[in-house]
């Protein structure tokens, strides 16, 4: 095999397993196996093979049937594959089974998102929530495949019947590992409410949505500051805050990181400090891909978890974004697909509705002005007087 790059050889390789079930139909599979790719590449490997099965209900002892295993498995020795990926959690159980049928590295949807939050996250805050996250989650899935503690029990050799007695000193290791953490999260959190506190009464505006809707580059365009955007999942972990002035009415923005479906029960806990920045927000402005074909299901993922964090009732500004990447179809063009989505989501939601290319700065003012008028509303009822005779 030849390889272009470095990088390219150092690539690791992925098989992804999926189980189709009555709540889980086979279309409904494949669109989640995409995002489980999506993931994957984001985390460094190209997917080689996705295996899916038929069963009722995941196999209680390796979530998949016996037959299908051993499929995986000869086809991972074959193709050398790295890693194996399943898209539901798997149980304690589950996991020590497969690793010891499959002897590769192990992944389940959440022990991905929270890898790939774990090299996404920039500052202290993010940083200790996704470790708070991280190690919460495998303390009841630690076997003897695991090497990360290898370190800090200070890198003795074992054999044989020692491999229990090592794996309970690393659960002892994570458990104080997470009392740490928990600790210095708790006096972190303390210091983001007091900066929270600190930035007065100004109206503060949050920009929500899926995971890689373009939330990041909308932020670059209304603050005029640089922000991190890539074609990757949740290129954006670590909250941003932005001072913008509309002709004289300044607000806070921020940008936020994406929502997913199936997200970490771990991580949404461990986040809530920075899910607070949307809690304590005035405005949301709401950014959906209108190029995705699921673009329905990602809007009421976004509002499931707006609704769950109890922010689901504030004034909220719909923007569909990447209209630059609408195609024609035979039956519909670009412009009667917009006016069917306006009209849609007008009628359903009730709140104001922009189409734009954050990209290519189309509408990007149409956007503004929506924008501009929500943020006076809003400031007016704090500074009744505050430059009045301007607008009125």
């Amino acid at each position: 095999m030849q390889y272009n790059s470095a990088e390219e050889k150092n690539e690791k390789k992925a098989v992804l397993v999926a189980i189709i079930t009555q709540n889980q139909n086979e279309e409904k599979v494949n669109e989640y196996l995409d995002e489980l790719a999506f993931l994957t590449s984001t985390l460094g490997a190209k997917t080689i093979k996705r295996f899916t099965q038929r069963l009722e209900k995941p196999d209680v002892r390796s979530f998949i049937g016996k037959g299908k295993l051993e499929e995986i498995n000869a086809y991972a020795q074959a193709e050398k594959a790295d890693w194996v990926v399943f898209d539901d959690d798997l149980t304690p159980s589950q996991l020590r089974n497969l690793e010891k049928e499959l002897k590769v590295k192990i992944y389940d949807r959440s022990l991905l998102i929270l890898d790939i939050f774990l090299n996404r996250a920039q500052t202290a805050q993010a940083k200790t929530q996704v470790e708070l996250a991280r190690n919460q989650y495998l303390l009841p899935r630690l076997t003897r495949m695991w090497t990360h503690l290898e370190r800090q029990r200070g890198g003795t050799a074992t054999r044989g019947g020692a491999g229990e007695k090592e794996i309970e000193t690393d659960k002892r290791i994570i458990r104080n590992t997470i009392t740490k953490l928990k600790e210095r999260l708790a006096k972190i959190e303390k210091q983001s409410r007091t900066q929270r506190k600190s930035r007065g009464k100004i109206v503060r505006v949050a920009i929500v949505g899926y995971t890689n809707v373009g939330k990041s580059t909308l932020m670059t365009r209304l603050s005029k500051s640089d922000i991190l955007a890539e074609n990757k999942l949740f290129a954006t972990v670590d909250s941003t805050v932005r001072k913008v002035n509309f002709e004289d009415i300044p607000f806070l923005l921020s940008d936020t990181v994406g929502f997913i479906r199936k997200l970490p029960t771990h991580l949404i806990e461990s986040f809530k400090s920075t899910l607070d920045e949307i809690r304590e927000a005035d405005i949301l402005i709401h950014v959906v891909d209108v190029s995705h074909p699921t673009l329905d299901d990602h809007i009421s993922v976004v509002n499931q978890t707006l609704t769950d964090i109890d922010a689901g009732d504030k004034p909220t500004l719909l923007v569909f974004n990447k209209v630059d990447l609408l195609e024609e179809e035979e039956e519909i063009s670009v412009e009667e697909k917009i006016k069917n989505l306006k009209n849609t989501y007008w009628n359903k939601e009730q709140n104001d509705v922009v189409f734009i290319s954050a990209t290519n700065k189309e509408n990007i003012e149409e956007l503004k002005n929506k924008l501009r008028k929500l943020v006076e509303a809003k400031h007016f009822t704090i500074f009744p007087n505050y430059l009045k005779n301007t607008y009125y």
